[in-house]
């Protein structure tokens, strides 16, 4: 491994503006905090969400199909697209929601005073208790999905932050840290693998809310989809996370949930904002692919 001696870190820290037009220069600074006045739309259900469809948008996204396809008509949303590359999520209206200025945030306007509900897994987690589902009431059963659902928490900052950042998105490739993190996250798939060989989904044999926070992130790993690194991976066969991912990726609210807010990649695989079940129809969702764009 080559070496690189030519950075020596200041004592103290301070931030300079990148000079160079970077894809997030525009957006990344050592300070929280709204730079700008905007107010957030507001749709006519109960549920807002204000989103991408990242990962952690589609953790929320498929959570809401999910509950919906189970019967529960209380968690019909509005789904609402938040431009990250734009800085959209540093308006006044979002950061109200989110002082992390992170997607995906969730107003629920169902009682007097809204309620405000930001970070991926708090979200999986509000709705599961707030309609009893996806999540067991059995002490046993609810621990090991919550064990999972926080592991994922904890452990896919290395995953984003880490292996995609440097080895996607730097500006810079550093091969010390593009080799710490790809073996971080192959160690973390086969965490997931030895896991599945003994269990239909993470928490068993019941599919929850632990299954839907890991499998935006792992299943696109496992696929070879996310960051462009599926060759760079190989070398280990994850067969029991391709078995569940694929499981996973053919559920019908599965597949929904990943066309909400979605504004890259494929047109038809689209569906910019979600106000009713409707949009999914081809006619309406090419009309709001063509406002998006």
């Amino acid at each position: 491994m080559s070496s690189n001696t030519d950075y020596t870190p200041p004592k103290v820290w301070k931030w300079e503006e990148p000079s160079a037009d970077w894809r997030y220069s525009r957006i990344n600074r050592p300070i929280a905090g709204a730079t700008h006045d905007a107010e957030l739309p507001i749709g006519k259900h109960p549920l807002q969400l204000y989103s991408r469809a990242t990962p952690n948008g589609v953790k929320v996204t498929v959570m809401l199909e999910e509950l919906l396809a189970l019967g529960h008509s209380g968690a019909e949303y509005d789904a609402w697209l938040i431009d990250i590359g734009k800085g959209e999520q540093f308006g006044t209206g979002f950061v109200g929601i989110n002082p992390n200025s992170k997607i995906p945030a969730l107003m629920d306007r169902s009682s007097a005073k809204p309620r405000r509900v930001f970070e991926s897994g708090s979200i999986l987690l509000y709705l599961a208790e707030k309609f009893g589902a996806f999540l067991p009431s059995d002490l046993e059963k609810r621990t090991e999905v919550l064990n999972w659902l926080f592991w994922q928490m904890g452990s896919t900052p290395y995953i984003g932050g880490g292996f995609g950042h440097f080895y996607h998105y730097a500006p810079v490739k550093i091969e010390y840290a593009i080799n710490r993190y790809a073996m971080e996250a192959k160690r973390q798939l086969d965490v997931l693998n030895r896991h599945l060989k003994d269990n239909e989904y993470m928490a068993g044999d019941a599919y929850s809310i632990a299954d839907m926070a890991i499998w935006p992130w792992y299943g696109g790993l496992a696929l070879g989809t996310q960051y462009g690194a599926g060759e760079f991976l190989q070398g280990l066969e994850y067969v029991h996370v391709m078995r569940w991912t694929k499981a996973i990726g053919e559920r019908p609210a599965v597949k929904r949930g990943q066309m909400v807010n979605r504004a890259a990649g494929d047109p038809a695989q689209q569906l910019h904002e979600r106000h009713d079940a409707s949009d999914f129809d081809t006619k309406t969702q090419d009309k709001l692919t063509k406002q998006g764009s």
